[in-house]
């Protein structure tokens, strides 16, 4: 078997294969053989219809399979010959046939990139703090008492700061209405009727808030507000929006008094210092977690930063696709409409294609330092995740391992495991510093 290999850009390799006339003859007759010991033809016993007719009557299937078994002895030789990282073998072209009988073909081979390792030992990380405070427990037992409130009509004031103004607006852009002159659907931002705003610099835009304060029901006021640099739209990043707004009214939160009663009402009958034990061990989940997702979003910059190499387009692709797809799932999750989703389509797709980037390259270099390290996930380590997944759903674990294999979901779910268990890795042999300063925690208690 004659076997070229020629490496193409973008991680692909033409594969060529050329089978000589006497191995495409002896695979034949092996198939044949098969045909013959097993077909079942009208007018002879089994095994004994003659090869003309076996020929004949199985023409496609024989053709058919014989070109499946040169093309995957042809894969296995490359492999062994070549010493290839082949993720996909991709269709061969349509097998051509010499006058002496002998058979070729060609393939498009996605190659995994050539990774040089960098140095994965003794990493330089910070880890915030993941203590818990007085102060973020009682910030979180505030929340609750907010979202507990009751609005009371505040009708003999003007608003003030810490109120709920219940507001009508509309915005401008340089004289135009703010969605006409970006050109497209802005949501909030286009103006809405009978808006709820807390009267503090975190509601809305910063400085939109405190100009609202001191005015009365049913007065209508302008609010100029610059929008800061690291707002979501970019062409709006240090632009002057003006803002006409009419307070149709004002109202007061009354909260509820923090005690054991109140704790009851949301805790279906905890006493207060229960529900401040459970907010405390929530608070301590929550900034673990996003400790170590500090740590691993470091480890990922570090690698990204250090090395370069082509990726596979076609994995690209599916990557950016498949980010894409979490980001549209997000901002309808999130109340994005349709009109604002297709509006912002580019810059979708261009965040979608740079997570993609960032996700590939980081998974190849942790297979290069898990086969570097001998990281292996074995099958009962596969299992025994597998299982866990599907206890946690109540499935039969059987039958949801199967579905699995069915979807061709396995391998992914393995490759997973092996890219968690290099990030642990790698952690491990980081050099952790903690700074001073706080894990970012949960809005929710």
């Amino acid at each position: 078997m004659n076997i070229s290999v020629e490496k193409q850009p973008n991680c692909t390799a033409l594969l060529r294969v050329e089978v000589p006339s006497d191995a495409v003859r002896k695979e034949r007759d092996s198939i044949i053989a098969l045909y013959s010991s097993q077909a079942r033809i009208q007018g002879f016993r089994p095994g004994k219809a003659p090869r003309h007719v076996i020929e004949k009557r199985f023409a496609e299937e024989i053709t058919g399979e014989l070109e499946t078994r040169l093309t995957r002895r042809a894969f296995d030789e490359a492999l062994r010959r070549e010493a290839l990282k082949v993720l996909h073998f991709g269709n061969p072209s349509p097998f051509g046939q010499n006058t002496d009988g002998a058979l070729s073909f060609e393939a498009l081979l996605t190659l995994a990139p050539d990774v040089e390792i960098p140095e994965y030992k003794g990493i330089k990380v910070t880890s915030p703090s993941t203590e818990v405070t007085d102060e973020e427990i009682d910030a979180q037992l505030q929340q609750l008492r907010e979202r507990s409130a009751n609005y009371e009509d505040v009708p003999d004031r003007a608003c003030a700061a810490g109120d709920i103004a219940i507001i009508d607006y509309s915005g401008t852009l340089d004289g135009q209405p703010v969605e006409e002159a970006v050109g497209r659907p802005l949501g909030y931002l286009g103006g809405r009727e009978g808006f709820w705003i807390k009267l503090d610099e975190q509601s809305f835009l910063p400085g939109f808030a405190a100009q609202l304060e001191g005015a009365n029901t049913d007065e209508t006021r302008t609010v100029t507000v610059t929008v800061p640099e690291e707002f979501p739209v970019a062409e709006l990043r240090g632009r002057e929006l003006v803002f006409e707004v009419t307070v149709k009214g004002i109202k007061n939160a009354v909260l509820p008094e923090l005690n054991d009663e109140f704790a009851a009402t949301v805790t279906g009958g905890k006493t207060l210092e229960e529900l401040k034990g459970f907010i405390s061990q929530r608070l301590s989940y929550d900034k673990q977690r996003q400790a170590d997702d500090f740590k691993v979003n470091q480890i990922v910059e570090h690698f990204n930063n250090l090395v370069d190499f082509e990726l596979p387009q076609e994995l690209l692709h599916q990557e950016t696709q498949s980010q894409a797809d979490q980001l549209v799932e997000r901002a309808i999750r999130s109340g994005m409409s349709e009109e604002e989703l297709s509006a912002q389509k580019d810059e979708l797709f261009a965040s979608a294609g740079l997570q993609a980037r960032t996700n590939l390259k980081t998974n190849f270099i942790l297979q290069e330092i898990a086969r570097a390290e001998g990281i292996t996930v074995s099958d009962q380590d596969l299992v025994n995740h597998l299982a866990q997944i599907a206890a946690s759903r109540k499935e039969n674990p059987k039958k949801f391992i199967k579905q699995l294999q069915r979807e061709g979901r396995i391998p992914g779910i393995r490759n997973s495991m092996l890219v968690g268990k290099t990030i642990d890795f790698v952690l491990e042999h980081a050099t952790v510093e903690e700074t001073t300063a706080p894990a970012a925690t949960s809005d929710e208690a």
